[in-house]
């Protein structure tokens, strides 16, 4: 290497030599501070470079500012008691300096001081950056984890709850009382007048039967006349009047066989009734059901005996109380759901038939479990991690296994302790600052790396 003394330079520049030439032989007394697009484009890289068109960068030295308009940039608010390692994109962006430098839109480039890079694992920030941020904390605790399963179905009517009055002989209306379809109606309340031969018939050879057995003085005689009654379907009213008056009716009063509401009503004053035809379909919907589908994949979480809490669309603000009673044994083949039974006391008849609802089904181990705040968890689809705090502004990314879900909780099964303190509020900003840092770190050492590696193939250069 030739080395050029100042009375050499100064020679160099009688001799009419351009200022470039003159700072060539500079460069080759000193490194450069870092390397400029030959363009004069806002690009700048630690290493020699070549653009695009193959022009090598020109180097820019610590006296040089003939080749720059503008002053050389300076670090923006430099701790002078540490050491600074490099100078970083302020916009994030994987790009590092070893000088202080601006971007191409003139932000300055943040220093990076000794320390801030952990080799421990963890993420360390100032105590101004966490407050900025609005960093919180929360130990983790262990609670009751609120899980449910929720549903849509509707409200059906208890099949053991519902009556009909169908004749079993030929008979004819002879008058319907004041009862229509919807309302509501008490066991034993008239209903209609019925007058049929077959019942007649058989209401004459009761009392016969029953004038036989006063005479006879035998409590079994009779029985078969009055089972044939019972058999046409005659009301026990009807055959506890019969037996006290010992006269046979024209007609034969109907009552309702239980409370709730009418239905049906299919009686008309003066119609035939053929055998088998229902005159009124009769409903206690005092308790209902309530039929939700529940999809395949929640079906291992049901059991029969667990508690329920129904929500009706129409009720938007109540609550009904049921219990699990029947899982059907079949899954739609469309839907891929399985039908679930929900039993519902209605004591003020307030669910109607047919009524939209959204059942919620308590599955929770009432226990309690490790449980952290759903805002904790980092979830990258493949792997859960979340942020321990570990005092002094550091930070621990670590991986957990997650539990139930409920209730805005997460149980956690495995990579916590009972009363770690873990980072509810900011997480993904700390997540991003550790990304960053990583990145920026490899970029640097892969700068260091290249730059090693020239100096060693121009030293090995005859």
């Amino acid at each position: 290497m030739v080395l050029l003394r100042p009375f050499t330079l100064l020679a160099l520049v009688g001799l009419g030599l351009s200022s470039s030439v003159v700072s060539t032989a500079q460069a080759v007394d000193r490194p450069p501070l870092y390397y400029r697009d030959p363009t004069g484009a806002p690009q700048w890289s630690a290493t020699p470079k070549k653009d695009a068109s193959g022009r090598d960068y020109v180097p820019v030295y610590d006296e040089d500012d003939t080749s720059s308009q503008s002053p050389k940039p300076k670090a923006a608010a430099a701790d002078p008691t540490r050491k600074i390692l490099y100078y970083r994109n302020p916009m994030g962006l994987p790009d590092t300096s070893p000088v202080p430098k601006k971007d191409p839109m003139g932000m300055n480039y943040i220093p990076v001081y000794e320390g801030d890079d952990t080799d421990d694992g963890t993420i360390k920030l100032s105590p101004g950056k966490i407050q900025r941020a609005g960093v919180k904390s929360e130990l983790v605790q262990r609670r009751p984890v609120l899980v449910s399963v929720k549903a849509p179905g509707v409200i059906q009517l208890d099949e053991r709850r519902v009556s009909v009055i169908a004749m079993r002989s030929e008979s004819f209306v002879r008058k319907v009382e004041d009862v229509t379809t919807g309302t509501r109606v008490k066991a034993g309340q008239p209903l209609m007048e019925i007058y049929s031969a077959a019942i007649a018939a058989a209401s004459a050879d009761y009392l016969s039967t029953i004038a036989s057995k006063t005479t006879a003085g035998n409590e079994t005689f009779g029985r078969g006349s009055r089972q044939r009654l019972i058999n046409l379907n005659v009301p026990e009213a009807a055959i506890a009047a019969l037996e006290q008056t010992r006269i046979a009716p024209v007609t034969v009063q109907w009552t309702a066989p239980r409370d709730g509401v009418v239905l049906e009503r299919s009686a008309i004053e003066g119609m035939r009734a053929n055998v088998g035809d229902v005159l009124f379909r009769i409903a206690d919907v005092s308790a209902v059901w309530a039929v939700v589908d529940v999809a395949e994949r929640d079906l291992g979480s049901i059991a029969v005996g667990q508690a329920v809490r129904i929500r009706a669309r129409a009720f938007a603000n109540r609550i009904f109380a049921g219990v699990v009673k029947v899982i059907y044994p079949q899954v739609s083949r469309e839907t891929r759901a399985v039908r679930v039974r929900i039993e519902l006391d209605n004591p003020d008849l307030a669910l109607l038939p047919d009524m939209y609802v959204d059942a919620e089904i308590d599955i929770a181990d009432p226990g309690p479990v490790l449980t952290v705040p759903n805002s904790t968890i980092l979830d990258t689809g493949t792997r859960q991690v979340v942020l321990v705090d570990k005092g002094d502004g550091r930070f621990e990314p670590r991986a957990v296994k997650l539990g139930r879900r409920g209730d805005g909780m997460t149980e956690i099964t495995e990579g916590l302790q009972d009363g770690e303190a873990v980072v509810t509020s900011a997480n993904f900003l700390i997540d991003a600052e550790s990304n960053l840092r990583a990145a920026l770190s490899g970029f640097a050492e892969a700068a260091k790396s290249a730059a090693t590696d020239g100096r060693s193939d121009a030293g090995a250069r005859p």
